[in-house]
């Protein structure tokens, strides 16, 4: 491990502040590498790590060796991986190993007292655990680190960005009678329903958690950095990105999964029928847990999505604070877990996907998600720019671009590709 503790040495200062209350091992140097290599929910270097340990994989990382490699450590170590898997991980990976931004993201996030959660920390939410492969290699916190313990039950309330007075209303009578019964909310800070949730969480004394989609250095939206703010003094607030890493459409819909994941039962206070809280509602599916749905009228589009969930996905109809208590403290589960197209360990050409979940009528391609988030609308960006920041090897982004070329969404000259902006 010889790249790995060299490293190691030259951001102990960093890291120990990072660290700070356990132990700045190896191995949760050799994750926080990690995280800045790699797409939130990476199955492929889940299972790497599962079966070799993150130092390994680091190491042979660090050392830039063959695909080769890395599949001997793997399946030494009684894992699988093969040569295929392995050479499309190597690609999407190496460009993004980059010491100095590394060590500036670190840096960054001693600055803001941001705090490293690794598996088998006291505090380690244990829920993301049942993500298996596509679980999260290490959690950033900023706020309390205990708040993420488990030692209060927890319930995820989600819904639409653009809610109405009604789900606003319907969600601050759940989120405070919730904390009243003495449960933590879990939710993902945007505007909306998340918002109304985490404010009517803290005007009522609780314990709130909010999941963002990029660092923890940077609050978003930015509208709801004073909330945020507030949430990270009495909660947390939390990813699984390194400080520095921008919000895409992949990563919230990555994001997803662990808010499903840290709580014990998902309500969608209000969603319409593209609303991606509809996604965190295919990760609660997938993971058996319960879910619950709270009707709206009939005649609003803003509660298309819950009265789908009701009657197509037999989501539990949910109306106050004291039904949607009863989703965790009578175990119930969903009984059409993994009917809502869910794809948890599906391959996307040479890359692995992670964990997606989708509704049958909207399975775009992750591929087309990461490029489409990777390019910009004003400046051309080379092609293996382009797949550094999607995470995906060159092969697979020339795939992308060209179906994107000649629907004529993408479009190149000779400084490179962007997207053509609408109208």
């Amino acid at each position: 491990m010889k790249l790995l503790t060299e490293a190691a040495r030259e951001s102990a200062a960093d890291f120990a502040v990072v660290r700070r209350g356990e132990e700045p091992s190896l191995d949760a140097f050799a994750r926080a590498v990690l995280g800045l290599i790699a797409e939130p929910g990476d199955g492929v270097l889940g299972r790497a790590i599962s079966a070799a340990g993150a130092p390994a994989v680091a190491e042979r990382l660090l050392a830039r060796a063959p695909a080769e490699a890395l599949v001997d450590a793997v399946v030494e170590a009684g894992g699988d991986l093969d040569e295929r898997e392995a050479s499309s991980a190597r690609d999407r990976w190496l460009p993004r190993l980059d010491h100095r931004g590394f060590v500036t993201s670190l840096a960054q996030a001693a600055r803001v007292g941001a705090r490293l959660l690794v598996p088998g920390d006291a505090c380690w939410p244990s829920g993301v655990d049942e993500l298996g492969a596509h679980a999260p290699l290490a959690l950033w916190v900023r706020g309390r680190v205990e708040a993420l313990a488990g030692t209060q039950p927890t319930i995820a309330l989600v819904g639409a960005r653009a809610a109405t007075g009604y789900g606003e209303h319907v969600t601050m009578e759940a989120s405070a009678g919730l904390v009243d019964r003495g449960f933590a909310i879990v939710s993902g800070g945007a505007y909306g329903i998340d918002g109304m949730a985490h404010r009517a969480a803290l005007a009522s004394d609780g314990t709130t958690v909010a999941f963002l989609a990029g660092g923890v250095d940077r609050y978003y939206p930015l509208g709801h950095e004073s909330l945020l703010a507030r949430i990270a003094e009495s909660g947390a607030v939390v990813a699984e990105l390194p400080c520095g890493a921008a919000p895409t459409k992949w990563r919230f819909l990555q994001r997803n999964r662990l808010i499903a994941a840290a709580g014990e039962a998902t309500v969608v206070l209000e969603a319409g029928m593209r609303s991606g809280s509809l996604n965190t509602a295919g990760h609660a599916a997938a993971l058996g847990r319960p879910l619950g749905a709270v009707p709206g009228p009939v005649t609003s589009p803003a509660s298309a999505g819950c009265h789908r969930l009701l009657r197509e996905f037999d989501a539990v109809c949910v109306v106050d604070a004291d039904q949607m208590a009863e989703l965790v403290t009578a175990g119930g589960r969903p009984r059409w877990s993994g009917e809502l197209g869910i794809d948890v360990d599906g391959e996307a050409g040479s890359g692995d996907r992670g964990m997606t979940a989708s509704f049958p009528d909207d399975r775009a391609d992750p591929r087309l998600i990461r490029v489409l988030d990777a390019l910009s609308s004003r400046t051309p960006r080379p092609l293996a720019d382009v797949a550094r920041r999607a995470g995906l090897a060159v092969t697979e982004v020339m795939s992308v671009l060209g179906s994107l070329e000649a629907e004529g969404v993408a479009v190149r000259d000779a400084r490179g590709w962007r997207r053509r902006r609408a109208g």
